[in-house]
């Protein structure tokens, strides 16, 4: 590793020790990076500047922050997790099951991890502990592993991120998404089904017919955000990148006109929260660009790609060494600094290898997902823990099973691509 490689990591660490912001301690790193390299600071302002202006995918991040925030405080949870219920609820740990269909329903419309969890997810925690008689480590549990799909099934705020570093499709990463963003729920609930015989956790109360239809009926309206966001999309009405403002248009309409359960009152309250949450992710992706810069700058990603060429490795060795590596970095590093700095790195061999974007995307991202509940790390854990006040230690231990059944789910997709590429190229991508 260079000198200037080794200056921009320990810059790095001393703001991670002194607990500065994420983009700061980035922002900072690549300053020092360009002093002691003896490069123009202003470069700084330069690869900002030049990077965000030109990248148009990432208009839709703020939209979809907004779409999600506007549901959230329509009350759009309770909804959904009425009908869920009707559905899930009379199984064993039933309450469990529905959390999990609960997560895939809201997936398609926040495109958040977190926003899910601490959104249905602490609906769902209440519910758990309340009816469902799980204890409070468990309940978490359930609702974070739930939550990890969120960014899977579109619209998802990773995939777009990943489209604007890749170039890959944002249309194709999201039909991508849906399928594996599927038996993710379904890995999770088979696991649910395990833990609630072990624990011997109750059977929940069958919904009669007559109670199921008026739960049906609350949930439709909520229902129809996925329905015009993809469907639109798939059409050729308008692009993904404009379908985020489509999205949180949509959510406004449902939450004030339709629903009547969102108060012209409260659109400043979520639009400040959007903003905030905005500012967050923005300052983040730009200080990646800074980083980034530097990273290209050493020839790190070629002295990779030639190491790689010359070991002769294959595709299934290159994804089980990338995802082995991930899997590592998630226990430590949030996985937002993952994609944004490391997945760069990788994509020129990627390319050199044959491997479809598409796929390396929604399989990279599955893996930063996994690591949100990774312990010692875990943001979604932490999250949780300090929303619900139950002992992180105790959380750590409970996420275990769904975080093994993750990891044998990453696996099947490595071992089999069609499952990631099915619908892309049944679209035609």
């Amino acid at each position: 590793m260079t000198y200037g490689l080794w200056v921009l990591c320990a810059a790095f660490v001393v703001g991670a020790i002194l607990r500065l912001p994420l983009s700061l301690s980035m922002f900072g790193a690549g300053a020092v990076y360009f002093l002691a390299t003896g490069q123009d600071v202003g470069l700084l302002a330069d690869q900002v500047m030049g990077q965000m202006t030109g990248t148009y995918v990432l208009v839709a991040i703020p939209m979809f922050i907004l779409a999600a925030n506007v549901m959230n405080a329509a009350g759009i949870s309770e909804r959904l997790w009425a009908a869920a219920d009707a559905i899930m609820g009379r199984f064993r740990g039933g309450t469990g099951h529905v959390t999990v269909l609960v997560s895939i329903i809201f997936s398609s419309m926040s495109g958040s991890a977190v926003t899910d969890a601490a959104g249905p997810g602490m609906v769902s925690i209440r519910m758990m502990r309340q009816f469902g008689k799980f204890p409070g480590e468990l309940a978490v549990a359930v609702a974070a592993a739930g939550s990890v799909i969120a960014p899977v099934i579109p619209p998802s705020i990773p995939l777009v991120i990943y489209a604007m570093l890749s170039g890959a499709s944002v249309g194709g990463l999201f039909l991508a998404g849906i399928v594996p963003g599927l038996l993710m729920g379904l890995t999770i609930m088979l696991t649910v089904a395990m833990v609630a015989k072990k624990h011997g956790l109750p059977a929940g109360r069958a919904v009669g017919f007559s109670e199921a239809i008026p739960a049906f009926g609350r949930a439709t309206m909520p229902m129809t955000l996925p329905v015009v966001l993809l469907g639109g999309i798939w059409t050729g009405w308008f692009s993904p990148t404009e379908a985020a403002a489509v999205a949180a248009l949509w959510a406004m309409i449902l939450g004030l006109v339709i629903l009547r359960s969102y108060r012209i009152g409260q659109l400043g309250e979520s639009f400040r929260e959007s903003v905030r949450q905005m500012a967050s992710t923005m300052l983040l992706i730009a200080s990646a660009f800074v980083v980034n810069y530097a990273i290209a700058n050493e020839g790190l990603a070629a002295a990779l790609g030639h190491m790689l060429e010359s070991a002769e490795v294959t595709q299934l060795q290159f994804l089980l060494i990338v995802n082995v590596v991930l899997l590592l970095l998630g226990c430590f590093l949030d996985g937002s600094v993952i994609l944004l700095v490391f997945i760069p790195l990788l994509l020129p061999s990627a390319r050199a290898l044959g491997l479809d974007l598409t796929y390396f995307g929604v399989v990279v991202v599955i893996n930063f997902m996994i690591g949100l509940i990774t312990p010692p790390y875990g943001l979604v854990l932490f999250v949780l823990a300090s929303l619900t006040g139950v002992p992180i230690q105790k959380i750590f231990r409970a996420v275990v099973p769904f975080f093994v059944a993750l990891i044998a789910f990453l696996g099947l997709l490595i071992l089999f691509p069609e499952i990631v590429l099915f619908l892309p190229h049944a679209f035609g991508y």
